[in-house]
């Protein structure tokens, strides 16, 4: 066993649960306080005011709203598949918890008497096993649409398991590279290897896919389109009331959580200082302090993915499946190469001397051009004009006002001309070609 992973394992098992109910407890306050910070963030975006009136600063009106949830009426339609519709939250509420139990809060400490880490356990597949728990929740998405005897369900749930699939593949290429930089799939020795330099720094393009993965990942704007109320009417859990759809919706900012701690453990350096604090302050990664920076980065993923919900529209869903297809996976498959390259140059002493002596440096100027390259595409292109044609725009005449152009026939392929109203008594006329032009007015 590495000596990193050492420390697992030997805890007492009041130790164990008393972890397991600290983590417990501070996921419920982390998804109450996010509500909260979500509806006072994107009222300020919005110019409202949000939550002020339960307990000091609306800090109690996510409270109040849960046990509001909890004690309304519990309906179960008559259609539904009674067992199946059941179970299908409870299966997407326990991975989200169970996924925390690897993520590591802090360094080792002294709890009640006993010296040990700020995490529940760690194993050398660490990260593999959360993206297998987490995986496991789209079975209750899916099944909870199925198990609702409604068509508007069933397809909330099939865009949501399609969207999760795909946009897991992206993210589990995205983590690959940090993988082979690391050496480690254990998320503890993975914050060791980043006490002198972030992986997000070096492996910039692997931490973008991965925050846009994220949030595709969770269904969360732009990319909520499960739920896209236009269309599918609440998608999923449309048929679902009463604390059975209060579980879903726990789910979601839990999976938030989850996603933003590993983001923080793979690319942000996990507990370590911000800004290497640790070498200007000796008690900077001291004691239960390394929590605090920990917490800090997640609330900052956390505050993205509020941002993002208060700032960009619903994406078509087509065009979400094609950006993460066409281009997040072959980007992550070309990165991957020229991280195991730099990989197997830096084992074979290439960068032992010279201008590249530093692999990290190589990573980072490679992630930005990659970057650069990437958002090249994004570019708005200027629309060219087909040769020889035109468009003539004519005014209207007094009394009458444009409306959106009609075909008409002419000896210019493509043109059209604009139905306009003339004359006093606001007549539609429509426009009568003339010969030799794309369209002419009607004199009547």
């Amino acid at each position: 066993m590495n000596e990193s992973l050492a420390a697992f394992g030997n805890d007492p098992w009041w130790i164990v649960g008393v972890k397991t109910l600290m983590i417990f407890v501070f996921l419920v306050l982390l998804t109450l306080f996010n509500i909260w910070w979500e509806r006072k963030v994107v009222a300020r975006m919005q110019h409202r005011i949000g939550p002020n009136v339960h307990g000091p600063f609306g800090l109690l009106q996510s409270l109040a709203d849960g046990v509001k949830l909890a004690f309304k009426e519990d309906i179960i339609p008559k259609a539904a598949d009674k067992v199946v519709f059941v179970l299908a939250p409870i299966i997407v509420v326990v991975p989200a918890f169970v996924t925390f139990s690897v993520i590591p809060f802090g360094p080792e400490v002294t709890l009640f008497g006993e010296r040990t880490p700020l995490q529940l356990t760690d194993m050398p597949v660490a990260v593999l096993f959360v993206m297998a728990i987490a995986s496991i929740g789209i079975y209750g998405i899916v099944l909870g649409g199925w198990s609702s005897g409604s068509t508007y369900s069933l397809l909330g749930g099939l865009r949501s398991s399609a969207q999760m699939i795909s946009y897991e593949v992206a993210m589990g290429l995205s983590l690959v590279a940090v993988f082979i930089f690391a050496g480690s799939m254990s998320t503890s020795e993975i914050v060791a290897a980043q006490r002198d330099l972030w992986f997000g720094l070096i492996l910039a393009p692997s931490f973008v896919i991965y925050t846009i993965a994220m949030v595709g990942e969770t269904n969360r704007a732009p990319f909520d389109l499960p739920e896209a109320e236009g269309e599918l009417v609440g998608g999923f859990h449309t048929e679902y009331s009463s604390l059975k759809f209060a579980l879903f919706f726990l789910a979601e900012y839990i999976n938030m959580a989850t996603v933003s701690a590993l983001a923080t453990t793979l690319f942000l350096g996990g507990w370590h200082a911000p800004f290497w604090l640790d070498r200007v302050w000796d008690g900077a990664e001291s004691g239960f302090l390394p929590v605090v920076w920990f917490l800090g980065k997640v609330l900052l993923f956390i505050f993205g993915f509020i941002w993002l919900r208060g700032s960009l529209p619903r994406l078509r869903y087509d065009q979400f499946m094609s950006f993460g297809w066409k281009l997040l996976i072959p980007v992550s498959i070309g990165w991957i190469l020229l991280v195991s390259t730099v990989r197997v140059a830096r084992n074979e002493g290439v960068f032992d001397s010279g201008p590249l002596s530093s692999p990290g440096v190589l990573l980072a100027v490679s992630g930005v051009l990659l970057v650069a390259v990437v958002g090249s595409f994004f570019l708005p292109a200027g629309q060219e004009e087909e040769p020889g044609a035109s468009t003539t725009y004519l005014e209207p005449r007094a009394g009458g006002f444009p409306v959106p152009p009609l075909p008409a026939g002419g000896a210019v392929r493509g043109a059209a001309a604009p139905l306009v109203f003339a004359g006093d008594d606001d007549t539609p006329r429509s426009p009568r070609p003339a010969a030799g032009a794309s369209a002419g007015v009607n004199d009547g």
